[in-house]
């Protein structure tokens, strides 16, 4: 089966407006919506989301600066289980 597409509703906006609210709009794309921006009436770009742009995480990086004791999964002592409700 072929990759599903979804229906993206873009708005289309002036340069003039792009200018005037753009930290609006890209809020607004980031938040997922496309906006079209146009130019004497005619698309000239697209305003569109970013993928997640976070690094990915990398296995290992943090070897050794931590440590987790022996005792790590022993009962809690009893005055903290009194703590909890239950």
């Amino acid at each position: 089966m072929g990759k599903r597409r979804t229906t993206v509703v873009r708005e289309t906006v002036t340069l003039y407006e792009a200018k005037t609210h753009l930290s609006a709009l890209v809020e607004r794309a980031a938040g997922g919506e496309e906006i079209v921006i146009a130019k004497g009436g005619k698309p000239k770009a697209v305003l569109a989301p970013l993928p997640d742009t976070r690094p990915a995480r990398k296995a290992g990086r943090g070897r050794g600066r931590w440590r987790v004791r022996r005792d790590f999964d022993a009962p809690l002592p009893e005055d903290v289980l009194d703590t909890f409700d239950g």
